[in-house]
């Protein structure tokens, strides 16, 4: 994007305005450009990010990244034919030639009866301030401290930590902009600050790694560096020993950490792109029992500050509260509003993806944290690490390299590593038996470690 103010230092809300100011425009001047030209509709957003990112290692600076993406993308229609171009040089001549471009590419594309803008009656006018921004210290002075003061933290912490992958600070601000045909026009600005670090320990000739991360919208709710590193080099040290096991059927945890991917695999199954291309295996699952009746899911996209707020989705569409799951029975599909079309229902407002779920669990089977519910398991496997793609959303087939510890009698008795885990989504999912209080608010799915009653290891 041309023009940008610099990134160095403070980087506060009024700042970010001017850029806002000159995007706002841009996608102003993009869908009356289309307009003149005969489009029956258009659509435009734009989506802007710039911040820092520093690297150390050893103690040392290894790498400092300054970063500015931006584009607008531009999307005309003729009918139910549509073009679609984009540009990063938002001066008026180039946002017109992309608006040529894209509206030449409408008059040679075959029509399709389910493209077109999201129903007008579902855009989000009157939204509010979803409060997303916070200034931020994007100075590489800082930055570099708080990597510097992590890692060596980290490689003072135990005499078995004798090397490190490194520590990474990031801190990163912009906004997005979205219009259309409509009238709607809705922008907010949001930011993100990161800091992590991975230690690498060695018992003999075994040598194992781990890592911990803090991440917040606001700058004031990062873990400090120190406590980033101890729990980094607490986590490593912990893997010293790993073995494999028998293969075994056995109860599972997956860890806090994890879990929130078993989530994720399910929102991939019920989303309309794999529904409408009948490539999930919860085809057809509308109001039928997915998970056990002590389990829910709620979706909150309005929270303020919150990792995966937004008042409106990628088309405009008002995001709002919503029961994904009660009781265990799936409550909706997640659709844009081609999917919807496809599907004949209507935009759920997921254009872009899900916004803040909240997987919760009820009594008895909700444990105040990770040790109860190992006592819970009695026997099995704590995952703590995966590996591998290995998820089949057609089937539901689920194989995927693990590490962790093996727990006897509630309490982890060694780290294990080099097994694979497998088994089939659609059990897992029924097979919940608990879920620990513990919940990580570092996802856009926040959820606690969750305990399955059983799966097949793969081990020695």
């Amino acid at each position: 994007m041309a023009n940008l103010n610099n990134t160095t230092g403070l980087t506060s809300r009024e700042q970010l305005q001017p850029d806002l100011e000159r995007a706002v425009t841009a996608v102003e001047a993009a869908l009356a450009a289309a307009k003149k030209r005969g489009a029956s509709a258009a659509e435009c957003a734009l989506a802007h990010s710039r911040g820092l990112s520093v690297s150390t290692r050893l103690e040392e600076i290894e790498t400092v990244e300054f970063n500015q993406d931006g584009s607008l993308g531009i999307t005309v229609y003729r009918g139910q034919s549509k073009g679609s171009a984009s540009t990063s040089d938002l001066s008026a001549d180039a946002v017109l030639i992309a608006v040529e471009k894209a509206d030449a590419i409408a008059r040679w594309t075959e029509a399709d009866a389910c493209s077109g803008l999201a129903d007008k009656a579902l855009m989000a006018n009157g939204y509010q301030d979803p409060e997303l921004f916070y200034a931020a210290n994007q100075s590489p002075d800082y930055a570099a401290e708080q990597a510097l003061v992590c890692e060596k933290t980290m490689l003072a912490a135990d005499s078995r930590i004798v090397n490190s992958d490194g520590a990474h600070y990031s801190s990163h601000c912009g906004f997005r902009v979205y219009g259309n045909s409509h009238g709607f026009l809705g922008h907010y600005m949001s930011s993100r600050q990161s800091l992590s670090c991975m230690p690498i320990a060695k018992e003999g000739d075994k040598m194992e790694r781990d890592y911990a991360y803090t991440m917040a919208r606001n700058p004031s709710l990062l873990n400090s560096p120190e406590a980033v590193a101890s729990e980094a080099a607490a986590a490593t040290v912990a893997r010293l020993g790993a073995r494999s096991i028998p293969t075994c059927s056995a109860p599972v945890i997956f860890h806090r950490d994890l879990a929130h991917g078993i989530f994720g695999q399910f929102a991939g199954a019920i989303s309309g792109g794999n529904l409408y291309r009948k490539s999930t295996f919860l085809l057809d699952h509308l109001g039928q029992q997915i998970f056990p009746e002590w389990l829910s899911i709620h979706e909150n996209p309005l929270i303020p500050g919150g990792l995966a707020t937004s008042p409106f989705d990628h088309e405009g569409v008002a995001t709002q509260e919503r029961d994904i799951v009660t009781a265990g029975v799936l409550d909706t599909y997640l659709l844009t509003s081609y999917a919807a079309r496809k599907l004949g229902m209507q935009s759920t407002g997921h254009a872009g993806g899900i916004h803040n779920w909240f997987v919760q669990a009820k009594a008895p089977q909700l444990d105040a944290d990770l040790a109860a519910l190992c006592k819970r398991m009695g026997k099995g496997l704590l995952v703590t690490e995966l590996m591998g793609q290995g998820v089949n959303l057609v089937t539901g087939d689920y194989s995927r390299g693990a590490a962790g510890f093996w727990v006897e009698n509630g309490e982890i008795q060694f780290p294990v590593t080099e097994v694979t885990i497998a088994g089939n989504l659609r059990d897992m999912f029924k097979n919940m038996v608990a879920m620990s209080a513990d919940v990580d608010p570092r996802h856009g799915v926040q959820c606690g470690s969750v305990l399955l009653a059983d799966m097949k290891i793969a081990g020695s």
